[in-house]
């Protein structure tokens, strides 16, 4: 039996041919489908998205972030056990007082 042989086997035990052929013949790889099939694609990705959150990038400076993570890991060691750096970056949020914010910022 040869190597290629062996890859053949190893590969049929690995994949459910019943997947295989269900991405094969999924309309990503049908005829004719073109820009408007990966319009339709994206927009039906899009209207399953959430509308109450966005997912941000910020930058942070290391002992920033730190500091962050003791918070909630004290925060966590107190019972809070959903605790994370968006919630106490929420609550943080709700506590600012603008009129209390130096110029310098």
């Amino acid at each position: 039996m040869s190597d290629r042989d062996d890859y053949r086997q190893a590969a049929a035990k690995l994949l459910d041919p019943d997947e295989v052929e269900g991405v094969l013949t999924s309309s990503f790889y049908a005829a004719g489908a073109g820009p408007q099939a990966a319009e339709r694609r994206l927009s039906a990705k899009a209207a399953d998205k959430p509308t109450h959150y966005k997912v941000i990038c910020i930058s942070m400076y290391t002992g920033d972030l730190k500091r962050l993570d003791d918070m909630v890991d004290a925060l966590k060691a107190r019972g809070l056990t959903k605790a994370n750096r968006s919630a106490l970056i929420r609550y943080a949020l709700s506590s600012v007082n603008l009129d209390a914010v130096p110029k310098g910022i």
